[in-house]
């Protein structure tokens, strides 16, 4: 359903049309010709998104969140769900979606993508765990990673059956392992049938093909994030925050934060300011309310490494919440301040600077920048430090 927002001008049309490319054309030349310069659409699934791209560019958009378009249980249809959705537009009373521009969004599909990948790869490393524990084989207490490559050797040897000797085994155990060879021979005894083998080697090579794409979807960030290095930088001088961290900041809220005038609002789209269930003058919640659950998972990763880091403000601040919050709270405060840092560092394109209890050390933050650069340098990224003048 479509229509002008204007007050004046209130008259609606019915039409139907469908997804494919020739008929969201036909769509758009239609909407042209009637004046349409604004549409509203609703968020349902994944089915909003081949319409916004096909009228992307020649109309403004607006995505509401279905909540807010709600019907009475028992009255809801498709061409009501217009009506309602134009009138509660003209109202003042949607709340719309964030909606980024084509090329956050690519950032965003092979960010949200390498963490699919990974949480495959978890899964994977569990299920190689049950069947280890099935045949009786305790090596992955041992193992600091049973996917290192201690752990792959022994699990190749195991899945091709040339080595049977859990001695033999043990010995091919890198020498650095903590694990003695005597311990090691005992984790290895047990029986491995053809079955165990066939699945092992089926969740080795899976695995395997799951870490080369993350290889190639991380390079492929790279090269779409060439342009924002210098906000990615600026990103990894914050305690806390490292390389991919600092991409999937980018790519959530955008290289500038524009779309959030002010921190405030950063932190309630994300989910990670107090929430309020106020009735009758009494609020009997403060749990945060939901939001971006990429912004969140990471902030909270975030938080618990910054908290670790040494003679900074962010392990002051969670020493001084820890007694009173506990915790859960107290680190949750602390990804709430470190989001606010965040929002500076992109919307005013300051530098980082670390006020903690202790004067700034220029060498621990150059140590800091060089560890960050490396990373990079891996990744086939080559940065040149210049020292910056200082300020008035």
């Amino acid at each position: 359903m479509v229509g002008q927002p204007q007050a004046a001008k209130r008259e609606l049309f019915r039409c139907r049309s469908g997804s494919t490319s020739q008929e969201l054309a036909e769509l758009a030349n239609r909407l042209h010709g009637l004046g349409v310069t604004t549409i509203v659409m609703e968020s349902t699934a994944l089915y909003w998104k081949p319409v916004w791209m096909a009228l992307e560019g020649e109309f403004t958009l607006l995505l509401a969140q279905a909540r807010s378009n709600a019907a009475p249980h028992g009255r809801k249809s498709d061409y009501a769900d217009a009506t309602r959705l134009l009138r509660r537009l003209w109202a003042d009373d949607l709340r719309l979606s964030f909606v980024p521009d084509a090329e956050q969004r690519s950032w965003r599909l092979l960010t949200r993508t390498r963490l699919q990948h990974t949480r495959e790869i978890t899964r994977l490393r569990n299920q190689i765990e049950g069947l280890l524990e099935e045949c009786r084989i305790k090596i992955s207490g041992l193992l600091s990673d049973l996917l290192g490559s201690s752990g792959r050797r022994m699990l190749r040897a195991l899945i091709v059956g040339t080595v049977t000797n859990p001695r033999e085994l043990a010995g091919l155990a890198d020498k650095r392992l903590r694990a003695t060879p005597e311990e090691l021979e005992r984790a290895l005894h047990g029986q491995l049938g053809p079955v165990h083998r066939l699945l092992l080697g089926q969740r080795l090579d899976q695995i395997q093909q799951l870490e080369g794409h993350i290889a190639k979807l991380d390079q492929c960030l790279l090269d779409r994030l060439t342009s924002q290095r210098d906000v990615i930088r600026r990103l990894c001088a914050i305690p806390g925050i490292g390389i991919e961290a600092a991409q999937v900041i980018v790519a959530e809220l955008g290289p500038r934060a524009a779309t959030f005038p002010t921190a405030s609002d950063a932190a309630s789209w994300i989910g990670v300011c107090p929430g309020r269930n106020e009735s009758a003058g009494h609020s009997t919640s403060d749990a945060s309310p939901k939001g971006n659950r990429q912004m969140r998972r990471i902030l909270n990763q975030c938080a618990w490494a910054a908290v670790r880091s040494k003679d900074t403000y962010w392990q002051h601040l969670f020493r001084k919440f820890t007694p009173r919050l506990g915790v859960n709270k107290a680190l949750w405060a602390v990804a709430h301040r470190l989001l606010r840092v965040i929002w500076l560092v992109l919307h005013e394109g300051v530098e980082y600077q670390e006020r903690g209890p202790s004067p700034q050390d220029p060498e621990r933050l150059r140590r800091r920048i060089e560890r960050a650069l490396y990373e990079l340098r891996k990744r086939g990224v080559h940065y040149q430090l210049t020292p910056i003048a200082p300020s008035a």
